[in-house]
């Protein structure tokens, strides 16, 4: 087990991650900046309402403020289960209803290291082309599409939607301090990158106004154009549903919808 370290190392640490000044932290939070520093340098000790009052403003993920809790010797408030835990059921079922009504086109759940954790029946036949490897459970999603083993080589669009995923992985670093997804961007970085990681300026760019970055796939029906959303849980006290999300592949042209609904993927 990690060693726990003092409440007032985690607050300084998330605090200057969220790029706030003392001040800044203690008017967004209506405490004296000079309480915040004997906090942070643990001259005072917080109570727990102040701990989780400090993490909500720091905006701290749900894991973490378990984690700032420990740190400041009080028990973690917000439980973790798994999917198939029966508390959980009336979400489970919920992602699965998402999940189910979005056929014809793709959608799938990933956890917060982008495991797959549940899929439609449209997903299977667009990652049959990867290597058995990338489709051993756990599977990665973001290792499956830019793995040269996985769909990298049917993305038409590769240095485009490759520079794509990795800002969003970079985002959601920043946001949770996670060690894993950091090892899992050195990774990714490391794989072969076509033009040497430039993204060209292509007509796909003009096409699409720069609204949004679409996924170009070459399927046997000929090229499909895909932009994704992304469905989280609101408000969330458990671990595991905050952390879950949802991501919802829709045809990006008048082409691709018709091919979907006359021969799905």
């Amino acid at each position: 087990m990690e060693n726990i370290r003092p409440i007032g190392d985690h607050l300084r640490e998330w605090r200057q991650r969220r790029r706030l000044s003392q001040l800044d932290l203690a008017l967004e939070a209506d405490i004296s900046a000079k309480h915040l520093s004997f906090l942070e340098t643990g001259r005072a000790q917080p109570s727990r309402d102040m701990v989780l009052h400090l993490a909500e403003r720091l905006d701290v993920p749900l894991r973490e403020r378990n984690v700032l809790l420990l740190s400041a010797g009080y028990a973690p408030v917000f439980a973790q289960r798994g999917l198939d835990d029966p508390a959980l059921r009336q979400q489970r079922h919920a992602v699965d209803l998402v999940l189910k009504g979005h056929d014809p086109y793709p959608a799938l759940a990933v956890d917060r290291h982008w495991t797959l954790v549940a899929h439609n029946a449209a997903v299977p036949a667009l990652i049959a082309s990867a290597d058995p490897s990338l489709l051993a459970p756990p599977v990665n999603v973001l290792r499956l599409s830019l793995h040269p083993k996985g769909l990298a080589p049917r993305i038409a669009n590769l240095p485009e939607w490759r520079a794509h995923l990795l800002m969003r992985l970079r985002q959601q670093i920043d946001v949770t301090a996670d060690g894993q997804l950091i090892k899992l961007l050195d990774e990714l970085s490391g794989y072969p990158a076509p033009g040497g990681g430039k993204v060209p300026r292509t007509t796909l760019n003009e096409d699409y106004a720069g609204v949004v970055v679409p996924l170009q796939f070459m399927s046997d029906a000929g090229i499909l154009s895909f932009f994704s959303t992304t469905t989280i849980f609101g408000t969330p006290l458990d671990v595991t549903l905050s952390e879950l999300a949802i991501e919802s592949f829709f045809p990006a042209d008048a082409a691709t919808a018709e091919k979907l609904r006359v021969t799905p993927v």
